[in-house]
């Protein structure tokens, strides 16, 4: 029996908007990937994750309502907490060491309140509890820099699962879980492909297509998926795509310019996906 995986990555409020477009347009085009075995989401793509695999709404849905800012207020990464994921990198061998710098970092970084972007999770997933559907959310340990994923037998809320993946360092709060502080997943990798290990045919949507040295892109972890025998594509923004996003992946405004550009883009990946998910 094939089994499938769809893995999505991060890429801020935008990121889930270019996401959904992808998928929309793949679904409108005939091929479901959304059907898979297992979803992994990282960052935006657990909040995109979520709302697909949750079943309560459809994916046009789901598209149009990215066409609107929504009431989401727009963060930035400023100059100085860019210099602060810089230096981390520079200073790190591992992602657990990268990780673990850039924890410390979001430990001390003043921010909303935790509880106020919890119902911002909230609000965005619409769901409140796990999809029976097999989900995947990666956080990482704000302390240790290891990576955990949650899943519907996790014991986790799935909105404290969904809000820790998305705590991006220096501009969200981490998520405290079981008496332990948890941020991004993306601090470990951009989509964590490796979780995808042991599927036979593998999809990746990834709003971040680069790694920095130290954490890997998703195109390197695809790579050592197909050395062992995976059949992987990687779709990751086109120049098209990345004009619409912006700068800022964390403005909203870009949601309905990004949503459309994945819509666009879903259109050169058809053939391909097709063939990956059918053949």
């Amino acid at each position: 029996m094939t089994r499938t995986a769809l893995v999505l990555g991060g890429g801020g409020v935008t990121g889930v908007a270019w996401t959904l477009g992808i998928l929309h347009g793949l679904v409108r085009a005939g091929t479901d990937p959304t059907t898979a075995d297992l979803v992994v989401g990282t960052s935006a793509g657990s909040a995109a994750g979520a709302q697909i695999t949750a079943g309560a709404h459809d994916l046009e849905e789901l598209y149009e309502r990215q066409l609107t800012p929504g009431n989401e207020r727009a963060a930035k990464l400023g100059g100085a907490a860019l210099l602060r994921y810089v230096r981390a990198a520079l200073g790190a061998r591992t992602p657990e060491a990268y990780a673990r710098r850039l924890g410390r970092f979001a430990l001390a970084a003043s921010t909303v309140p935790e509880a106020d972007r919890r119902a911002v999770i909230a609000d965005r997933i619409r769901i409140s509890t796990w999809p029976e559907r097999r989900l995947v959310v990666t956080a990482v340990d704000a302390l240790t820099g290891e990576l955990r994923t949650f899943d519907r037998d996790s014991g986790v809320p799935v909105v404290d699962a969904v809000a820790a993946s998305c705590a991006v360092p220096g501009v969200w709060p981490p998520v405290t879980i079981e008496g332990r502080k948890w941020i991004d997943g993306g601090m470990h990798s951009p989509a964590n492909v490796q979780l995808a290990a042991g599927y036979d045919r593998v999809l990746v949507i990834a709003p971040i297509g680069s790694g920095n040295g130290v954490i890997a892109s998703p195109g390197t972890q695809a790579a050592a998926l197909a050395a062992a025998g995976t059949r992987v594509e990687v779709i990751t923004p086109d120049s098209a795509a990345r004009k619409a996003i912006g700068r800022n992946l964390l403005d909203p405004a870009r949601r309905p310019p990004a949503a459309r550009a994945g819509l666009a883009q879903a259109t050169a990946h058809v053939e391909a996906v097709a063939a990956l998910w059918t053949d």
